[in-house]
């Protein structure tokens, strides 16, 4: 593909739509817990927070709206996106104007910005899909997601250094003018047709992709599936959902964390993706599941070893750089299995299915979590998430077994 082709507007979406997905989740990992940590919030009310993430869990059951209505003449994509990102510049910017202590106040602004956080992430996902040549593809999902992760900086580094020298208010609205580039974008490019064509009725877009899915696979395979999908990532995932509270609990500062950790757990994790994509070539996709899987179980062991002892510096960034590479390989191989189980007819409320269960252990397990530190300790729980890890390498023998060597 000549170089011009590479750079246009088209890449520019996967880019600014990457970045833009990945900020409101990333505000919710990294910044609220560090906001409610500042109130001096317990442990188990900073994890009950992971149930605002509930609608990541959930947004399969609206995605059939997406896919059938369009609300201005801008087209469905586009008009759904500048919806979501209107809602969440609100949205971000009220929760900040009250303390964290007004539970009230932050329960209903935390889930009225994850219901369009989601919603917008299945938009971007069905525009991305529909304004990408298959040649084009590999490239657009590789931008999309390192973008996603870039944005990580945003709430985990930025932010956390400017809490430490501005009010909370403020922060939050330095935050959500970062949404302004995918506003604008969105007045640049054109809406695509659907390839595929347009459901004819709510009742086909809801329907249809369910029926085939499961048609596909057969239902004992496609149980097997979700289940798997739900329980991969479900030992690293709650390992992480208290990571911010954790640094702070065993002595680094704010600014430190922002400077140091989050910067090399995001340059270690967009390394992970890229490696992995690449390593994926030579190993195939089930095989990468298994390695890849190991790989961001053991890197658990790090938290376990720095709540036993803390270092300086650099050992917490080397913990959290290893932890980052080793996720950062899991999701790789996790979203390219996703890809793979979609049918191209049906793929944004497949596709939202899917993820939608993949986010289900940040928003719903990952609740319990603060109890779980609070009665065991930090050592212990950790120990607990690397055991969570080995549900899902159970069932990958069933649902991608180890490819056969030809002989």
């Amino acid at each position: 593909m000549k170089r011009q082709e590479l750079f246009n507007r088209r890449m520019a979406v996967c880019l600014i739509g990457g970045f833009s997905s990945g900020l409101p989740l990333f505000m919710f990992i990294y910044l609220l817990p560090a906001w409610m940590q500042s109130y001096a919030l317990s442990l188990h009310t900073i994890a009950a927070a992971s149930l605002f993430m509930l609608p990541y869990s959930l947004k399969f059951l609206w995605a059939p709206l997406l896919d059938r209505y369009r609300l201005t003449r801008l087209g469905r994509r586009r008009s759904w996106i500048l919806l979501c990102l209107l809602a969440l510049g609100i949205g971000f910017v009220a929760l900040g104007q009250r303390p964290a202590t007004d539970s009230l106040w932050v329960s209903f602004w935390g889930l009225f910005c994850a219901f369009f956080s989601a919603s917008m992430d299945t938009a971007i996902d069905a525009l991305r899909r529909e304004i990408l040549s298959d040649a084009e593809l590999g490239l657009g999902s590789a931008l999309h997601v390192n973008a996603y992760k870039i944005a990580g900086l945003v709430p985990g580094s930025l932010a956390l250094i400017l809490s430490d020298h501005l009010p909370w208010s403020a922060v939050f609205i330095v935050c959500s003018l970062f949404l302004l580039p995918a506003a604008l974008l969105l007045l640049w490019i054109d809406e695509p047709p659907a390839r595929h064509g347009q459901p004819h009725s709510l009742r086909e877009a809801v329907l249809a992709p369910l029926s085939e899915f499961l048609t596909r696979h057969g239902s004992v395979h496609a149980l097997a599936i979700l289940a798997f999908i739900l329980l991969y990532k479900l030992g690293d995932g709650m390992a992480t959902t208290l990571a911010t509270p954790f640094y702070l609990q065993i002595g680094y500062s704010r600014t430190l964390i922002g400077l140091v950790a989050k910067q090399a757990g995001l340059f270690a994790s967009v390394a992970g993706g890229l490696l992995g994509g690449l390593w994926m070539l030579r190993l195939g996709i089930a095989r990468a599941l298994y390695c890849f899987g190991v790989a961001q179980a053991a890197s658990i062991l790090g938290f376990v070893l720095l709540s036993l002892h803390p270092g300086g510096v650099s050992t917490l960034a080397l913990v959290i750089a290893a932890e980052a590479f080793g996720v950062g390989l899991g999701t790789t191989a996790l979203v390219a299995y996703l890809a793979q189980q979609t049918d191209p007819r049906h793929t944004a409320t497949q596709f939202a299915l899917l993820t939608s269960l993949a986010a289900l252990p940040r928003s719903l397990f990952n609740a319990g979590s603060g109890w779980c530190v609070e009665h065991w300790g930090w050592t212990t729980y950790f120990i607990f998430c690397l055991g969570l890890s080995l549900p899902g390498f159970l069932l990958l023998r069933y649902v991608a077994p180890w490819p056969k060597v030809e002989s």
